[in-house]
């Protein structure tokens, strides 16, 4: 008897939930609503892929680029020291901001009595004895001075000394009057000393 009715409460509960879902209304939106924040799962694991990617197309890429604009230098014949005066001359006017005439054409300055440049030393990176020689130089282990190459890769290079590897650009060759590898450049008063350095075969 228990059951019988037990039953007939289920029947009469699930017909009540059937017509109250049929009747069921939009009652409109009450209160404020929020965008959902949480990012798109499917989303979120193509943009890992995706820097996955790229990241390995990176590291290759770093391997095998050199510089568009580096300088070759040929390798010096013999031991050499000049010096450079880094004094320039504008061959224009410079305006500020209102239009007046800031810096007229034809002044000159040094850049030396305002700043001190690193020091720099340039070989040629394909050059396996001008490596070597760098190597054995007092300057592999000062990570103050600034490495250069006029050829080659940089990528090799930074794995192999495990430093900073730059490329020799034209304006910097042209600047500093560069002629050839392996050469060393520091600041000597107002001026700039080169020092060719001939490697002993």
């Amino acid at each position: 008897m228990a059951n019988c009715r037990l039953l007939v409460i289920i029947i009469i509960l699930g017909r009540l939930l059937l017509v109250s879902a049929s009747y069921a209304k939009n009652l409109g939106t009450i209160g404020t609503t929020y965008p959902v924040v949480e990012p798109d799962l499917v989303e979120e694991v193509k943009a890992r892929i995706d820097k996955v990617k790229m990241a390995k197309i990176m590291e290759e890429h770093r391997h095998s680029y050199k510089a568009k604009d580096i300088y070759a230098l040929p390798t010096a014949k013999r031991d050499r020291t000049f010096f450079v005066d880094m004094t320039y001359t504008l061959d224009h006017d410079i305006p500020g901001e209102n239009g007046k005439i800031m810096y007229k054409r034809g002044l000159t300055w040094n850049p030396l009595d305002y700043v001190s440049p690193p020091e720099l030393v340039v070989i040629n990176g394909e050059d396996a004895k001008q490596v070597e020689w760098f190597k054995k130089s007092p300057y592999y282990k000062n990570l103050k001075i600034k490495l250069l190459t006029s050829a080659g890769f940089a990528a090799p290079l930074i794995k192999q000394l495990q430093r900073p590897v730059f490329y020799l650009t034209r304006t910097i060759a042209d600047r500093l009057q560069l002629t050839a590898t392996p050469c060393v450049i520091t600041q000597n008063g107002k001026k700039m000393m080169v020092q060719e350095v001939k490697i002993d075969e």
